[in-house]
Protein backbone atom coordinates (compact mmCIF):
# COMPACT_ATOMS: atom_id res chain seq x y z
CA UNK A 1 0.00 0.00 0.00
CA UNK A 2 1.39 3.57 -1.50
CA UNK A 3 0.97 6.71 0.69
CA UNK A 4 -0.43 9.04 -1.15
CA UNK A 5 -0.01 13.05 -0.32
CA UNK A 6 -2.46 15.69 -1.76
CA UNK A 7 -0.90 18.33 -3.68
CA UNK A 8 -2.20 21.68 -2.33
CA UNK A 9 -1.00 24.29 -4.73
CA UNK A 10 -1.69 26.85 -2.79
CA UNK A 11 0.79 25.89 -0.10
CA UNK A 12 3.56 25.76 -2.84
CA UNK A 13 2.95 29.15 -4.10
CA UNK A 14 3.32 30.46 -0.37
CA UNK A 15 6.93 29.18 -0.29
CA UNK A 16 7.57 30.78 -3.83
CA UNK A 17 6.16 34.20 -2.73
CA UNK A 18 8.36 33.66 0.47
CA UNK A 19 11.74 33.23 -1.43
CA UNK A 20 10.19 36.33 -3.81
CA UNK A 21 9.38 38.73 -0.90
CA UNK A 22 13.11 36.92 0.81
CA UNK A 23 15.05 38.19 -2.65
CA UNK A 24 13.40 41.28 -3.36
CA UNK A 25 13.78 42.67 0.75
CA UNK A 26 17.87 41.36 0.06
CA UNK A 27 18.32 43.11 -2.91
CA UNK A 28 16.72 46.80 -1.81
CA UNK A 29 17.96 47.20 2.04
CA UNK A 30 21.69 46.20 1.56
CA UNK A 31 23.98 49.04 0.21
CA UNK A 32 26.37 47.19 -0.74
CA UNK A 33 26.01 43.40 -2.31
CA UNK A 34 27.81 40.91 -0.44
CA UNK A 35 30.87 38.49 -2.12
CA UNK A 36 31.43 35.37 -0.80
CA UNK A 37 33.94 36.12 1.62
CA UNK A 38 31.30 38.24 2.92
CA UNK A 39 33.29 41.86 2.43
CA UNK A 40 31.48 44.38 0.57
CA UNK A 41 31.94 44.44 -2.95
CA UNK A 42 30.72 48.07 -5.11
CA UNK A 43 27.51 48.45 -6.56
CA UNK A 44 28.06 49.06 -10.47
CA UNK A 45 25.87 50.40 -13.22
CA UNK A 46 27.51 49.33 -17.17
CA UNK A 47 25.66 51.25 -20.21
CA UNK A 48 27.16 51.67 -23.84
CA UNK A 49 26.61 54.70 -26.11
CA UNK A 50 27.55 54.81 -29.76
CA UNK A 51 31.47 55.25 -29.10
CA UNK A 52 32.04 54.11 -25.81
CA UNK A 53 31.17 51.26 -22.69
CA UNK A 54 30.85 53.23 -19.52
CA UNK A 55 30.92 52.12 -16.12
CA UNK A 56 29.99 53.47 -12.95
CA UNK A 57 30.73 52.20 -9.24
CA UNK A 58 29.90 53.46 -5.93
CA UNK A 59 32.98 53.32 -3.78
CA UNK A 60 32.00 55.80 -0.69
CA UNK A 61 34.57 56.78 1.14
CA UNK A 62 37.32 55.42 -1.00
CA UNK A 63 40.07 57.44 -2.41
CA UNK A 64 41.29 57.22 -5.91
CA UNK A 65 44.72 55.49 -5.61
CA UNK A 66 42.82 52.79 -3.43
CA UNK A 67 41.37 50.94 -6.66
CA UNK A 68 42.84 49.13 -9.40
CA UNK A 69 41.25 48.50 -12.61
CA UNK A 70 42.10 46.21 -15.17
CA UNK A 71 40.33 45.10 -18.95
CA UNK A 72 41.40 41.38 -19.72
CA UNK A 73 39.70 40.25 -22.83
CA UNK A 74 35.84 41.20 -22.46
CA UNK A 75 36.28 41.52 -18.23
CA UNK A 76 36.45 44.71 -16.35
CA UNK A 77 37.81 44.03 -12.77
CA UNK A 78 37.69 46.45 -10.37
CA UNK A 79 39.92 45.97 -6.96
CA UNK A 80 40.94 47.79 -3.89
CA UNK A 81 40.41 48.26 -0.23
CA UNK A 82 38.25 49.87 2.08
CA UNK A 83 39.85 50.66 4.98
CA UNK A 84 38.30 51.58 8.49
CA UNK A 85 38.81 54.92 9.35
CA UNK A 86 38.82 54.66 13.14
CA UNK A 87 38.79 51.42 15.53
CA UNK A 88 36.55 52.37 18.68
CA UNK A 89 38.43 51.29 22.00
CA UNK A 90 35.41 50.53 23.94
CA UNK A 91 32.99 49.37 21.74
CA UNK A 92 29.30 48.15 22.39
CA UNK A 93 27.63 48.47 18.87
CA UNK A 94 24.29 48.38 18.28
CA UNK A 95 24.64 48.36 14.44
CA UNK A 96 27.69 47.98 11.77
CA UNK A 97 26.67 47.43 8.78
CA UNK A 98 30.07 48.83 7.20
CA UNK A 99 32.77 46.41 5.71
CA UNK A 100 36.40 46.85 5.54
CA UNK A 101 39.07 45.10 3.47
CA UNK A 102 39.76 43.91 0.43
CA UNK A 103 37.14 43.42 -3.04
CA UNK A 104 36.98 42.22 -6.39
CA UNK A 105 34.24 43.09 -8.47
CA UNK A 106 34.12 41.91 -12.34
CA UNK A 107 32.35 42.45 -15.01
CA UNK A 108 31.48 41.44 -18.12
CA UNK A 109 32.19 43.54 -21.10
CA UNK A 110 29.05 43.77 -23.85
CA UNK A 111 31.47 44.28 -26.71
CA UNK A 112 34.80 44.53 -27.92
CA UNK A 113 36.62 47.62 -26.82
CA UNK A 114 40.12 49.31 -26.38
CA UNK A 115 41.40 49.21 -23.23
CA UNK A 116 44.37 50.98 -23.75
CA UNK A 117 42.42 54.52 -24.58
CA UNK A 118 40.28 54.14 -21.13
CA UNK A 119 39.79 56.92 -18.96
CA UNK A 120 38.84 56.53 -15.75
CA UNK A 121 37.53 59.70 -13.08
CA UNK A 122 36.92 59.70 -9.48
CA UNK A 123 34.38 62.08 -8.19
CA UNK A 124 32.00 62.27 -4.83
CA UNK A 125 32.17 58.34 -4.58
CA UNK A 126 31.78 57.40 -7.88
CA UNK A 127 33.99 55.96 -10.00
CA UNK A 128 33.33 56.42 -13.80
CA UNK A 129 35.20 53.96 -16.22
CA UNK A 130 34.44 55.25 -20.00
CA UNK A 131 35.99 52.59 -22.41
CA UNK A 132 36.36 53.38 -26.43
CA UNK A 133 34.57 50.42 -28.46
CA UNK A 134 36.42 48.98 -31.01
CA UNK A 135 35.85 50.24 -34.10
CA UNK A 136 34.30 46.49 -35.73
CA UNK A 137 32.05 47.21 -32.52
CA UNK A 138 30.53 50.45 -33.66
CA UNK A 139 27.45 50.93 -35.32
CA UNK A 140 27.72 51.65 -39.01
CA UNK A 141 25.85 53.60 -41.49
CA UNK A 142 24.56 52.53 -44.02
CA UNK A 143 23.51 55.04 -47.03
CA UNK A 144 20.69 54.15 -49.01
CA UNK A 145 20.79 55.44 -53.06
CA UNK A 146 17.32 55.68 -54.78
CA UNK A 147 16.70 54.43 -58.25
Amino acid sequence: MSNLIRWEPAREMMTLREAMDRLFDDAFTRPLSMAGNGWAVPAVDMYQTDNEVVVKAALPGMKAEDVQLNVTGEVLTIKGEIKQKEEVKEKAYHLREQRWGMFERSVILPTEVVADKAKADFENGILTIAIPKAEEAKPKTISIKAK
